[in-house]
């Protein structure tokens, strides 16, 4: 049965909150890895309900991946071109992110892999990573509209390609990318607009010769096929996605202020505190440094008057999994905030910019969708709250209107708090450990 979870406003929030292992990074640790010969030990590693589907999918695939203790893993490939036939349908529950670097990964292998999902995920669109991937030789079998169930037919052969991504999506890059491994020559994926580039800086880091150079027509990505990819140690910085709830409380609770430590701030992924800054949010950067390729820093967040403002199209790959907690930012800001190029937002998880536009009205925020773009006009002095709201399944706009009753005037509540463990599992103790107001009852209208 749905789980409702009612948010009230909070007491000041202070202290230090370990937001878990980014989720882009956790996913291709755990398909590298298992890519890899030798043993990967990952550090860090989100366990949430997403990356456990993608972790038992490479052990269907005849990788060896054992849990060893509190995000400690370890990883025992079978090389690039060898793994097993699945024996039964891989189910990625409601990782979309997982299901379409696993469809890559199959594509490299002479075997027939099928994938199913949860509900939220048989509704997503996988045509966008069927389509080069049977420019590779890859045939592919879905149900109308390239949504799963799939079946992922893989070739004798994999033929490299040159692809130009139609859509900014690191996604369908990734998928290319890691069924180009298995591939002679080399696979080249061109992108007009960058997307965040975990899968380049890991494979490098596996020992995959990786090529970037940007041209008048995007950014090129060529990786060489047939590599030997050797196991390595990962470590897994703080996801940024996640690390945006908790900031985002912070910043509208008066009297917070939160340590957020080892938090990923590539800048391919870092849009939403750039933006946060824009709007005038007290926001410190300390102890910057490299894991495993990756920039990473702790973020001390403040308390802030924010102001609206104008957020470019251009910084939606950036941030895209954070416009409905960024929307919730702008609710309590002075001002009116623009945010658009928002198309992606409708093939998430649910139409996430319909979510976010509908939530924010029933709780008294006055907002309006033209087109791609969100207009949410900020009152600066509160907002109501009092409202319900359905998630369908999915866990930001699930985590973004808990972070709004935390500053709202009344209690906010969600109709089910179960898609929250696909990301952030314990999002509720954490909160509620550094002063939110997070329970099982409570009162809305």
């Amino acid at each position: 049965m749905p789980q409702p979870l009612f948010s009230s406003r909070a007491r000041p929030l202070t202290g230090t909150v370990r937001v878990p292992g980014d989720k882009s990074i956790s996913h291709r640790a755990l398909i590298l890895g298992g890519l890899s010969v030798g043993k990967t030990t990952i550090e860090g590693l989100l366990e949430g309900e997403d990356v456990l589907a993608t972790a038992r999918a490479m052990r269907a695939f005849g990788a060896t991946v054992e849990h060893l203790g509190p995000g400690r893993w370890r990883v025992v490939g079978r090389g690039v071109g060898g793994l097993d036939e699945p024996a039964d349908v891989i189910d990625c529950g409601n990782a979309g992110t997982g299901m379409r670097l696993l469809m890559g990964t199959a594509a490299g292998q002479p075997i027939t892999t099928f994938f199913t999902g949860d509900g939220s995920l048989r509704r997503r669109p996988m045509g966008r990573v069927a389509a080069p991937l049977a420019q590779m030789g890859v045939k592919i079998v879905a149900r109308d509209g390239g949504r799963p169930p799939l079946a992922v037919i893989g070739p004798e052969t994999l033929m490299p390609i040159t692809y130009t991504l139609p859509v900014a999506s690191a996604q369908v890059k990734s998928a290319i990318l890691l069924a180009g491994l298995a591939a002679p020559g080399e696979t080249t994926v061109i992108e007009p607009k960058w997307t965040r580039d975990h899968t380049e800086t890991m494979l490098r880091h596996f020992g995959a010769e990786v090529r970037v150079r940007d041209d008048a027509d995007g950014r090129h990505i060529t990786v060489v096929g047939e590599p030997d990819l050797t196991g390595r140690p990962v470590i897994v910085p703080a996801d940024p996605s996640s690390a945006a709830f908790p900031a985002v409380a912070a910043l509208l609770v008066e009297g917070s202020e939160i340590t957020l430590p080892g938090v990923g701030t590539n800048p391919l992924r870092f849009g939403l505190f750039e933006t946060l800054l824009e709007m005038g949010a007290d926001i410190e950067l300390t102890n910057r440094r490299i894991e495993a390729g990756e920039p990473v820093a702790d973020l001390i967040v403040r308390h802030s008057r924010l102001k609206g403002i104008d957020v470019p199209p251009e910084r939606a790959p950036s941030m895209i999994d954070e416009y409905p907690v960024l929307a919730v930012a702008a609710a309590h800001a002075e001002g009116a905030t623009v945010m658009r190029g928002l198309d992606e937002l409708r093939v998430k998880e649910s139409d996430r910019l319909a979510a976010t536009a509908n939530g924010l009205a029933a709780c008294g925020v006055r907002v309006a969708v033209d087109g791609d773009d969100l207009t949410v006009h900020g009152a600066g002095n509160g907002v109501p709250g009092n409202a319900t709201i359905a998630v369908d399944l999915d866990h930001r706009i699930a985590m973004a209107f808990l972070v709004l009753g935390m500053a709202a005037d009344e209690t906010v509540a969600i109709d089910d708090e179960a898609a929250i463990a696909t990301s952030f599992p314990g999002f509720k103790d954490l909160m509620n450990g550094v002063g939110a107001a997070i329970g099982t009852s409570g009162a809305t209208a």
